[in-house]
């Protein structure tokens, strides 16, 4: 996972440089509060007009793009320009002679600029509840809203021993690194306000996936794809997600390391030196999410007028806790709102402010 690391430092370099008003706001939180995840592909390819099932899989498609991020790209080839569009959308097909009918490929990007084609057949065979979300997914979102700040999704392999190793290796080492990793300094000043009223904590969670789980199938074709000799030697894939189901990376249980996990804790807990999202690495799972109205409801967020309330106004109040050092007014372990805090105490170097949620 080298390149892994080299990608994450070129580009912490290059969005230090690029970006004037980087924040201060943590890589996982601002990912959740500000990044909208890619749409997942799925394109058809017809040369008649669709059958009514054909049109029922497109239709379902087209409803679930409302809380789902997916996609339906229609393209009529009738007129024989089948290979040129596959050439203009950078698809390859092992064989053009076998098209007929109406044929769905679905894809995702894949990270890096490129995408990755994860389905390939007819339409009217495309298992779209099985693709639109799983249990595995569904708890996902659910950790990712309630403040978890990476959740290690872990897809077990045919090797039980191994699976477990890593397991063990993540439930282990993860609860030390958090203990370990600072907050970045100037959280709610102008330019790092936060938004929602999700706890901010450092909690980092494993979530395994069945090797066999028949409700799995479509996250574990997708993710296998990454690494799939590796899956089929018996390595466990592990994929650290953040944000809302942002994927940093699949990595396959050799490449796992102390060292390894670590940094990409270390990262993905930083300040977000570059706030934007395709400069950054990683993909987006397909997650049926309605990420804005569970975090935000009904109604934008929105600036006050000193700039750092970060929720609505009948929302409850997060509280600061403020260590030895502040005035003697203040007791030694006060609790105050966020909207007492200053740029003043803010700046002042004896304080050291952990962010905590109001239910704390």
């Amino acid at each position: 996972m080298r390149f892994l690391i080299a990608i994450i430092t070129v580009c912490t370099l290059i969005c230090s440089a690029d970006c004037a008003h980087a924040c201060n706001i943590p890589v996982f939180r601002f990912a959740l509060e500000r990044w909208t995840p890619d749409a997942m592909e799925v394109i058809v390819f017809h040369e008649a007009p669709l059958s009514e099932s054909e049109q029922r899989v497109v239709s379902q498609l087209d409803s679930a793009s409302g809380h789902s991020n997916v996609k339906v790209i229609l393209r009529d080839v009738s007129d024989g320009t089948l290979a040129e569009s596959l050439q203009v959308l950078g698809i390859e097909l092992p064989d053009l002679d076998s098209f007929s009918g109406s044929t769905a490929i679905v894809r995702s990007r894949a990270g890096r600029g490129k995408s990755l084609t994860i389905w390939t057949g007819p339409v009217n065979q495309l298992a779209v509840d099985e693709m639109l979300t799983s249990p595995v997914r569904k708890e996902l979102s659910e950790r990712l809203l309630s403040g978890d700040s990476i959740v290690w999704l872990v897809l077990k392999s045919t090797d039980d021993e191994k699976s477990a190793q890593v397991v063990a290796q993540l439930q282990d080492s993860l609860p030390q690194i958090a203990r370990q990793i600072p907050f970045p300094e100037g959280i709610g000043l102008p330019g790092s306000e936060l938004y929602a009223a999700i706890p901010l904590d450092m909690r980092f969670t494993v979530l395994e996936v069945d090797a066999d789980d028949p409700e799995e199938a479509f996250l574990r074709e997708w993710l296998t794809k990454f690494h799939p000799e590796a899956y089929d030697s018996g390595d466990p894939l592990i994929v650290p997600v953040f944000g809302r189901g942002r994927a940093l990376e699949v990595i396959p249980a050799r490449a796992l390391n102390p060292s390894l996990i670590d940094q990409l804790c270390v990262f993905l807990c930083g300040a977000c030196s570059c706030q934007v999202k395709d400069l950054n690495p990683g993909f987006d799972l397909l997650i049926s999410t309605d990420w804005h109205g569970e975090l935000f409801g009904e109604e934008d967020p929105e600036f006050l007028d000193d700039g750092l309330q970060r929720t609505s106004p009948n929302a409850e109040p997060e509280l600061i806790e403020i260590p030895p050092g502040l005035p003697q007014e203040r007791s030694e372990t006060s609790v105050i709102p966020a909207r007492e805090v200053t740029p003043h105490l803010l700046s002042n170097r004896q304080t050291q402010l952990t962010l905590r949620g109001s239910d704390s």
